[in-house]
């Protein structure tokens, strides 16, 4: 039987380590994040690794930091076969890394070269794509810079959001892997290297980067709200107050009125952005308050917002 060392924290990578597990891969140690302070409550909460871990039986490692930690230590001594990772979020020493018999692989939300990095689905939304997928690849020392040994690319929808996307690919990266792991294990010399001139970064999401600007037309905005879209949400300033939109369209209408301009709100709280375009918000956050649809919001305030009034800053 293979051994494995799994390492992953959200729920993309959930559906990964229990393919691993249903088709009898001995996993050796699930490595995933700690426990950290989740909500206004601050309640202490699992990673979804873990509670999928701690269900199927399997031994748990949560280091803060892995490089240097006692638990690093512990694992490279299992001289596991293989080391998997998905989206695990911390980078792993390169004695870790070369402790396993076969390959470490990592299962990466992407089509690498394009988007290296902590954020590649959320820059595919960001920047208007019409693809992603997944690429299994070597890992090395250098971020997502190892040998490619698979890829499988899908089509963006345009209701699609990170979280959709996130869903997608945790089911198109489980199959594909588990289809590559026995070419892996036979041959581990078969990949092709990543074309350095095409290489793509995806650093991880900026506060700065979560506000919607004026000087975004209204596919911009809308791709920066369906990729921040369940975290950390985009927002933009209406009545000097930050107002996170979780759903948006593009309007197919064009307006004359200044950026930040509202240019209807009869059940449709549409603003003008940048080059005539209108982007009309559909569901909508104030601050301090859950989500709502934009009629709830608009009975609440009463008219106080009128056609043609520059509303965002």
């Amino acid at each position: 039987m293979t051994s494995v060392i799994f390492m992953g924290t959200p729920e993309f990578s959930v559906p990964i380590l229990k393919g691993l597990v249903a088709n009898d891969y001995e996993i050796k140690g699930v490595v995933t994040q700690p426990d950290k302070k989740v909500g206004r409550k601050q309640t202490l909460t699992k990673t979804p690794v873990k509670v999928a871990a701690e269900s199927l039986g399997l031994p748990i490692f949560q280091p803060v930091k892995l490089s240097r930690s006692p638990e690093v230590e512990e694992l490279i001594q299992m001289h596991a076969d293989l080391i998997v990772t998905a989206a695990y979020g911390q980078f792993l020493p390169t004695k870790f890394l070369n402790s396993v018999k076969i390959a470490a692989i990592n299962v990466h939300g992407s089509l690498l070269p394009k988007y290296r990095g902590g954020a590649p689905i959320q820059y595919s939304l960001i920047n208007g794509d019409t693809e992603t997928g997944i690429t299994i690849m070597e890992m090395v020392k250098e971020m997502d810079a190892g040998d490619i040994y698979a890829q499988e690319a899908i089509k963006i929808a345009d209701n699609d959001t990170t979280g959709s996307i996130f869903a997608k690919l945790s089911i198109v990266g489980r199959d594909l892997l588990l289809q590559t792991l026995p070419q892996i294990i036979a041959d581990p010399s078969k990949k092709t290297p990543q074309d350095a001139s095409k290489v793509v970064f995806s650093p991880n999401i900026s506060k700065a980067q979560e506000e919607i600007k004026l000087t975004m037309t209204a596919t911009q905005a809308n791709n920066l709200i369906r990729g921040l879209n369940p975290d950390p949400g985009a927002y933009i300033l209406v009545d000097g107050k930050r107002l996170k939109v979780w759903q948006a369209a593009v309007s197919s209408t064009t307006t004359d009125l200044p950026a930040g301009s509202l240019v209807a709100n009869n059940n449709c709280f549409a603003i003008s952005m940048a080059k005539k375009t209108v982007l009309e918000l559909k569901e909508i956050q104030p601050a301090g308050k859950k989500r709502m649809d934009v009629k709830s919001f608009l009975n609440g305030q009463g008219g106080k917002f009128k056609v043609g009034d520059q509303i965002a800053k």
